[in-house]
């Protein structure tokens, strides 16, 4: 018995088991009791993962897939499914720390990276296969065509690597683009605390119209007169750093 992937669900099963074993030796196991799988399938990573010591939980909503991973993997009950990862609040592991790993549907990467964003303070880590897009822009840098609203939003909360690329033929169904493999690592930056919303804002409505200058792309939010004579405003939103976003957030916080 095996599991027919599901369009609607952009299921794509690996079926390189040295990748998958890849994939979840990137995270490093420390410093959190639990992990979460997001999309499991067949199992292809969860059958190493249950090697591990910590509390393993699996996010997935296709009842194929569910009743495939009872059957086949004796360490599976029940218990170890968690329903929908982007309805998660994970209050289940009562404010302890969660790793997250997966081979992630393609179709909600960004929303799946955003719930990560949302969660940061319980989530020290990530190890996670993406459309290799997807991966290159959340790991992109200043001042090339890849860094934008992902890169800075994420990179914000977390140190983001680029593992590795992976080719569509050790799918199954092959998806019709190359895959990328990321690690999220929290970062220790301090400083955003309290002001996420107004940062958020700058980030998004600055990469808006990224040709523009700052002076003119943020015109709609209404710039702080204090502010009207900063350097970051003679600037294209590629240009600046994310230290330098949340350093600008910060000074117009103070000055509204």
């Amino acid at each position: 018995m095996s599991v027919k992937a599901k369009k609607h669900l952009g299921q794509h099963f690996l079926t390189d088991e040295n990748i998958a074993r890849k994939i979840v030796e990137g995270l490093s196991f420390e410093n959190y009791n639990n992990i979460m799988e997001v999309g499991p399938g067949m199992g292809v990573l969860t059958k190493y993962l249950l090697e591990k010591d910590q509390n393993i939980y699996l996010a997935e909503i296709d009842t194929e897939s569910i009743e495939y991973l009872k059957k086949n993997y004796t360490k599976v009950t029940e218990e170890t499914f968690v329903g929908d990862f982007l309805k998660q609040d994970f209050s289940f592991i009562k404010d302890d720390q969660i790793a997250i790993i997966g081979n992630f549907p393609y179709n909600i990467s960004s929303q799946i990276l955003f719930q990560i964003v949302d969660h940061y303070q319980l989530i020290p880590e990530m190890v996670g296969m993406f459309q290799k897009e997807v991966a290159e822009r959340t790991a992109a840098v200043p001042r090339t065509k890849d860094y934008g609203i992902l890169s800075v939003l994420i990179q914000a909360y977390y140190d983001v690597s680029y593992m590795f690329t992976v080719h569509e033929n050790v799918f199954n169904p092959p998806p019709k683009v190359k895959s990328g493999v990321i690690r999220l690592t929290r970062n220790p930056k301090e400083g955003l605390s309290g002001n996420e919303i107004l940062f958020k804002q700058i980030v998004k409505t600055g990469f808006n119209q990224r040709r523009k200058k700052l002076s003119n792309a943020l015109k709609s939010l209404t710039i702080p007169e204090a502010l009207k004579g900063h350097e970051f405003l003679d600037k294209r939103a590629e240009e600046l750093s994310v230290s330098d976003f949340i350093h600008f957030a910060n000074l117009w916080k103070e000055n509204q």
